[in-house]
């Protein structure tokens, strides 16, 4: 897979990324105690979540996300755009990371900055992330979803591994800067999941703020916003035919995967997050009775 960035055993996507901005993010980025980033593992609703964000700062109006690309409103303070962007900003800044927590910037380690940290379902994920990937110039094409089920349980898949990107991060949950949630969640019960992001960030929104929140953060709504859907980016940089959002449901690997691996994506999920309460998985005990209830 000669077509990744890697750097310090990570893959990267060679588009976007150059080792020197990533080894400078690392060790020389400041962060500040009003900063908030929106961090995840690829393909787990990062800009679902970034939109959410963005309504929460307006308190529901939607001139700001329908005007301005998401990418600006939230840098990737990884990529060789986004690192100098953030850097020049004032003020408090909201950004995006993929990184995983080695090479995370340190700053951010003494700092107060938040951090929202979002998990999906890692089979979801693998299914999002095959689509998302293949036929792209984004990286390597995987020849199929065998293909890429393999890259994903040996972690060449870019950001590496899911399971060491995950467990590393929920170290973090118990600090007051840091809060967990889960795209489940955040399907299911979308208004408490936003009040509690409303609670982390410190912001009090009324309730027709907080409907306006829910109306211009749906899955439609971003699909239809030329803000957040990515397609006003120039051809040389992303490809013809990208869909972001596919789908934007939960549990869409049931469709897709053979019993067989779903049988051994648990075996590894059991091994690699063993130690962590089963609270943290709010899609584990479905996937649990799904092998072995029937």
């Amino acid at each position: 897979m000669s077509d990744f960035l890697w750097f310090e055993g990570i893959p990267f996507s060679a588009l976007g990324h150059e080792k020197e901005i990533i080894g400078e993010c690392c060790n020389k980025f400041g962060f500040r105690d009003e900063d908030t980033v929106i961090l995840s593992y690829p393909k787990s609703g990062t800009n679902w979540l970034v939109e959410t964000v963005c309504l929460i700062q307006t308190k529901g109006n939607p001139k700001w996300i329908q005007s301005v690309p998401i990418w600006e409103r939230s840098p990737w303070v990884e990529t060789k755009t986004g690192y100098p962007q953030l850097i020049n900003q004032k003020g408090p800044r909201l950004m995006i990371s993929h990184l995983p927590i080695h090479l995370f910037p340190k700053s951010f380690f003494s700092s107060k900055a938040k951090v929202i940290y979002v998990i999906r379902n890692p089979r979801d994920v693998l299914v999002s992330g095959y689509f998302f990937f293949a036929n792209k110039n984004i990286i390597k094409n995987p020849a199929s979803l065998a293909t890429y089920f393999d890259w994903f349980l040996k972690g060449h898949v870019i950001y590496g591994s899911w399971f060491e990107h995950t467990s590393a991060w929920l170290s973090m949950r118990a600090r007051n800067n840091f809060l967990l949630i889960s795209y489940e969640d955040m399907i299911k019960d979308t208004r408490e999941t936003i009040e509690k992001i409303c609670d982390f960030l410190g912001k009090k929104l009324e309730k027709d703020e907080l409907d306006l929140v829910l109306k211009y953060s749906s899955f439609q709504a971003m699909k239809e916003n030329n803000m957040s859907n990515y397609s006003i980016l120039p051809d040389h940089i992303i490809i013809k035919d990208l869909v972001l959002m596919r789908k934007g449901t939960i549990g869409d690997w049931k469709n897709h995967f053979t019993v067989a691996q779903a049988e051994a994506f648990d075996k590894v999920f059991q091994e690699k997050m063993a130690g962590f309460s089963p609270s943290l998985f709010p899609w584990q005990h479905e996937v649990i009775c799904l092998l072995h209830c029937t």
